[in-house]
């Protein structure tokens, strides 16, 4: 039967045999190999080997000289590990080295390919880049915004948008308009009940820009000169889509052209009857979304106000059908939505 791999000279631990002869020679000054075989009952030769291999065993004299044999004596473990090691602790000093001398190579070359990846992006023509670093995202905005020649059009769904937003944009979009850049931007309707978002349209729209409203069906999204577009992404609010593709960003305008046109200018003083005639809007889009059987968080979130306001708008329009649960409003205000349609068929087939 072969023996066991860990008990050989020269595998993971000592053979017994080293082992029997390490504590024979640690009991004594020193000795020969003869006298450990006649101690040991077994040739002390090839322990001897491995236990100096090991840096255990160190010859103390050398009188082979004068013609008698080796002695030998035990080495401290710690001193026969400390011998031991030395190579490795080199080896693994000299890699450190090594890696710190390429960590800080690598390093040096950030700088030149922040550089060329912030110019290639400038300067990219096609093709779709996702950001989900918030930082570098409105770092990105900033530059596209600041190399705006002709106009930039912007869509902002979810009612009136952050102060600390409108802050951070209302000198940099000012400075835009300064330059003779034109600058169009649609909201939600309910952005015109809040007075941060008001006051910054007051104050861009003295310098030409100009601000609308809408219902429902915004795509959040920025557009710089009509060749570069940032695009809301799905689930996650802080990444974006950088599209440089002519046909999408095409795509893009066109959605915000047909949006500017069914939008309504936003006016920091609203008469009565443009009042009326937003709160009718929010009505019927309200209305067509409980008929859809939407829940009152996600038609919140549609239209841009909190779930309290939009909870009593729709409080209002189930007292307006005779409604007593939400379940009924839905169930009346579908077949109301489908009776107008079955008409129109019937009309329509009618006259064929």
């Amino acid at each position: 039967m072969p023996a066991d791999a860990s008990s050989a000279p020269g595998g993971d631990r000592p053979s017994p045999a080293a082992l029997d002869l390490y504590a024979y020679a640690a009991g004594r000054s020193s000795f020969t190999a003869a006298e450990a075989t006649a101690a040991l009952g077994a040739p002390a030769e090839p322990p001897i080997a491995e236990l100096v291999s090991a840096h255990l065993l160190q010859r103390v004299a050398n009188p082979a000289a004068e013609g008698g044999p080796d002695r030998w004596s035990a080495v401290s473990p710690r001193a026969a590990a400390a011998r031991s090691l030395a190579p490795l602790a080199l080896r693994v000093r000299d890699t450190h080295d090594e890696m710190d001398r390429l960590r800080g190579l690598l390093e040096g070359l950030v700088p030149a390919y922040e550089a060329a990846s912030a110019q290639r992006c400038l300067e990219q023509a096609d093709g779709l880049e996702l950001i989900t670093d918030p930082e570098a995202l409105q770092h990105l905005i900033g530059q596209l915004i600041a190399s705006a020649e002709q106009e930039v059009l912007t869509s902002h769904p979810g009612g009136g948008r952050p102060t600390r937003v409108l802050e951070q944009a209302i000198g940099r979009d000012e400075s835009l308009l300064d330059r003779g850049v034109r600058m169009r931007t649609i909201y939600q309707h309910t952005a015109r009940y809040s007075r941060p978002t008001s006051a910054y349209v007051e104050r861009v729209a003295a310098r030409g820009g100009q601000v609308r409203t809408l219902g429902d069906g915004l795509m959040r999204m920025i557009l710089v000169d009509q060749h570069t577009g940032i695009m809301a992404v799905r689930d996650d609010a802080a990444a974006a889509l950088v599209v440089r593709e002519p046909n999408v960003v095409d795509f893009m305008v066109q959605a915000f052209e047909r949006s500017w046109v069914q939008a309504e200018p936003f006016s920091t003083t609203v008469g009565p009857d443009q009042a009326r005639s937003i709160s009718e809007e929010l009505r019927q889009t309200i209305v067509r979304f409980l008929a859809e059987g939407l829940e009152d968080k996600v038609i919140a979130r549609r239209l841009g106000m909190s779930e309290r306001t939009c909870q009593r708008h729709i409080a209002e329009v189930m007292r307006a059908v005779g409604a007593k649960s939400r379940f009924q409003a839905g169930f009346l205000l579908a077949a109301a939505v489908r009776a107008p349609e079955a008409a129109d068929r019937d009309g329509t087939a009618g006259t064929a």
